[in-house]
């Protein structure tokens, strides 16, 4: 029987990010759910994608008119690999990224260090529970918006056959050092998967 495909028949959608062969949570980010972000926040200057991949989101990225700065700890043929953004010298205006599961919180104390004007990380709705991060993270540096996708992102590997739908809500979580304190919780508009797939 095929794994990929309930007992009824139906095809079974992807519940959980698993890590490809290449390396640690390689999984694009649909062009679309970039779009979202980038019709809604308005973002001056360079823009530094600090886990680009293959390079999907910054190509998207671009389309703003901003430089775009691509780097990924691992070199999968995009911008600059072998570069660590959790030990990285480098400071941009912006950071933009779908961080790896597993570093996320991380990823938010070295972008909160590393972007001048607004730093933006793709993560699980999820990510704002938790005793540990209300402590770490969210008491002394909350977020300034958090956009809730209105409609589900499916993360595939990279050369993965795409049907179904995911099963786990996504949201930009936006620090925006010109911001007032406090943080806006703000959805998109249903519609962007449609628009830009």
């Amino acid at each position: 029987m095929d794994a990929t495909y309930h007992l009824n028949g139906g095809f079974k959608p992807t519940v959980k990010r698993f890590a490809d062969l290449d390396g640690p949570d390689f999984f694009p980010t649909p062009a679309w759910a970039t779009h979202a972000l980038i019709d809604n926040e308005e973002f001056v200057g360079d823009v530094w994608e600090s886990a680009c991949g293959d390079g999907a989101m910054s190509k998207v990225l671009e389309l703003t008119g901003n430089a775009v700065i691509s780097s990924d700890l691992i070199n999968r043929g995009y911008g600059e690999g072998d570069h660590d953004f959790l030990d990285s010298w480098r400071r941009a205006p912006n950071i933009i990224t779908n961080p790896p599961y597993n570093a996320a919180e991380g990823f938010v104390q070295a972008g909160l260090e590393r972007a001048g004007k607004k730093f933006a990380l793709l993560l699980r709705l999820a990510f704002l529970e938790g005793a540990n991060r209300q402590r770490t993270i969210f008491t002394d540096a909350p977020p300034s918006r958090v956009w809730v996708f209105s409609e589900r992102i499916t993360f595939y590997p990279a050369g993965a056959v795409q049907k179904g739908t995911g099963t786990t809500a996504y949201a930009w979580f936006v620090w925006d050092k010109d911001a007032t304190s406090g943080t806006e919780l703000k959805w998109f508009k249903p519609g962007y998967k449609a628009l830009y797939t």
